[in-house]
């Protein structure tokens, strides 16, 4: 895996073009730590994923045998899923060439995801004599209902950028030769955004999407006063009122409580 660092940008290349970035057991790995790391790493105010040699991903690599349980394997899904669904900063899927089974569902599991005419997707796995994985259960009746997740899934048929932007998984189609110039841009903006706002919707709009109005109603009203106890609150609308772009930084700016009383005192 490749990883670079840009203006706040992380970007994470799976780089197996010989097997269209189908992903093995080390690379399983190297994706959840560098996952968790981008979570560990102030520096990284957003994150994009994305595949070497014209393909996204298109899948586990089911061709290297492993003597361990079949549940160990799976684990590593898990890790890289839980991993990629927990991270703060917002995340960019950039998909050209295929995007499949296990490949997709990582480009799913991504906040956004750019793919180009060209980019074809397929829940592939009952042509392979296996169920879905990678968190696809859980993601498609989120995004498209149950009864298109269960024809996407169930047939394994291959859908193109087009339809798969009509279903709402992809949110943006660009030309193959203009993707790098529009996920430069949208990364870009997201890495400008203020850090803990951007961190707190992107929660808040997770644990929604499983809970009650109430608890959401809730949610948010636990975390909005985070917000206005930083910079960023006061400098949007500094920036708001001097006509320019904000500068976030995502720094606290609650003045700290009054020193504690001198030992002295403290004896006295």
């Amino acid at each position: 895996m490749l990883v670079d660092d840009s203006k706040g940008v992380r970007t994470l290349t799976l780089n197996r073009p010989h097997r269209k970035n189908a992903i093995d057991a080390r690379l399983w790995r190297e994706l959840a730590e560098a996952l968790r790391a981008a979570g560990r790493d102030d520096g990284v105010r957003a994150l994009v994923i994305t595949g070497a040699g014209g393909a996204f991903c298109s899948g586990a690599d089911i061709g290297t045998g492993e003597d361990i349980h079949p549940r160990h394997k799976l684990l590593r899904l898990s890790d890289v899923a839980l991993a990629l669904h927990e991270l703060a900063v917002p995340t960019v899927a950039k998909v050209t060439g295929v995007a499949v089974g296990a490949g997709w569902n990582l480009a799913l599991g991504c906040d956004l995801v750019v793919a180009t005419p060209e980019s074809r997707f397929s829940q592939i796995f009952a042509k392979r004599g296996l169920s879905v994985d990678l968190g696809g259960s859980w993601l498609l009746p989120k995004l498209v209902g149950l009864q298109q997740a269960k024809r996407l899934v169930l047939l394994g048929d291959v859908i193109d950028a087009v339809e798969a932007h009509g279903l709402g998984l992809v949110t943006w189609v660009t030309p193959a030769d203009a993707i790098d110039g529009f996920v430069d841009e949208l990364a870009g903006r997201l890495a400008a955004g203020p850090p803990f706002a951007l961190a707190q919707s992107k929660a808040l709009l997770n644990d929604g999407a499983n809970g009650t109005l109430q608890q959401a109603l809730a949610n948010e009203a636990r975390a909005q006063p985070g917000n206005f106890a930083t910079a960023d609150s006061g400098e949007a609308y500094a920036a708001f009122a001097a006509k320019r772009q904000p500068e976030f930084t995502g720094q606290w700016a609650v003045p700290p409580r009054g020193a504690p009383p001198d030992e002295e005192q403290n004896n006295a």
